[in-house]
């Protein structure tokens, strides 16, 4: 059963283009017109093994919000469709990724029930065209759309660029667990019977 999915998203303020396999290596290709987005996306889908090609462009010349937001969203879109109806999945992921002075934890439950606890204390030290403060924006949408409860905290800080490497890396990490296979899971990982 192939778990792969591709979604496309326009709207007058960005275009969006998102192909997603769970089952990968880790194989990614990303343009978003905001290369420490670019960056951070392509460590979380190396580190969730999945083989992603993500496309974007925005109306960067306003700022990166919309094309962050929004690419978010199809990522979330393409891992619900990916997911199908969640039959043998571990359901839940976590992960405590160092990058050397910072710590991050990321707690996941593929639950059908989206939610957000984001804590970071980070620099608002922009790195390059990406504002930090996007990082809460992006996996705020990706959890809205793919229906998952999601607890990051970023444990030990230091330089933004680190921070956010470790929070982007322990979310790769958390969604791998969470979304592969366990033999014993006989159809979906609920007592409820669907999630």
């Amino acid at each position: 059963m192939a778990r792969s999915a591709q979604c496309e998203r326009k709207t007058i303020e960005t275009r969006i283009f998102v192909k997603l396999n769970l089952d990968g290596n880790g194989e990614v290709i990303v343009s978003t017109g905001i290369p420490f987005f670019d960056h951070m996306l392509e460590l979380m889908c190396h580190h969730a093994l999945l083989d992603a090609e993500i496309k974007a462009s925005g109306d960067l010349e306003v700022d990166s919000h919309h094309t962050v937001e929004d690419t978010g969203i199809v990522i979330g879109n393409c891992l619900a469709k990916a997911l199908g109806d969640k039959s043998g999945i571990n359901r839940f992921g976590l992960a405590i990724v160092p990058m050397d002075e910072c710590l991050a934890e990321c707690v996941i439950d593929i639950s059908g029930r989206p939610y957000l606890f984001y804590k970071a204390d980070i620099s608002k030290e922009p790195q390059g065209n990406f504002d930090p403060a996007l990082t809460e924006d992006f996996f705020r949408s990706l959890v809205n759309q793919v229906g998952i409860t999601a607890h990051i905290e970023l444990r030990r800080t230091g330089s933004v660029h680190h921070s956010l490497e470790a929070i982007f890396k322990a979310f790769g990490r958390a969604l791998k667990q969470a979304v592969d296979f366990d033999p014993r899971v006989k159809g979906v990982p609920s007592t409820k019977g669907i999630i």
